[in-house]
């Protein structure tokens, strides 16, 4: 594959990745916590509501995870396009 289209490819991974744990944390941080807050409130964690739970620390935690996710990923992508440090 010539150079061009390895970095078009590479970027166009990146880019999906990035939408697909941008739209992860949406769900979770607008819907989970705003739009489904009723639903989840009939589930309770650690004794508040889980639409509770969710506007006040999930978002946050899941968040934190979707970060470790996404160094995990690129480290494995830019191995495989050869442009790790």
């Amino acid at each position: 594959m010539a150079t061009n289209e390895r970095l078009k490819e590479y970027w166009r991974r990146n880019l999906r990745l990035m939408l697909g744990l941008l739209a992860v944390w949406a769900l979770v941080g607008f819907g989970f916590s705003m739009l489904f807050a009723d639903a989840l409130n009939a589930i309770y964690l650690g004794g508040f509501p889980l639409g509770f739970w969710f506007a006040q620390q999930g978002s946050i935690y899941v968040f934190v995870v979707l970060i470790f996710i996404y160094v995990w990923r690129m480290q494995k992508l830019d191995r495989e396009f050869d442009v790790h440090e």
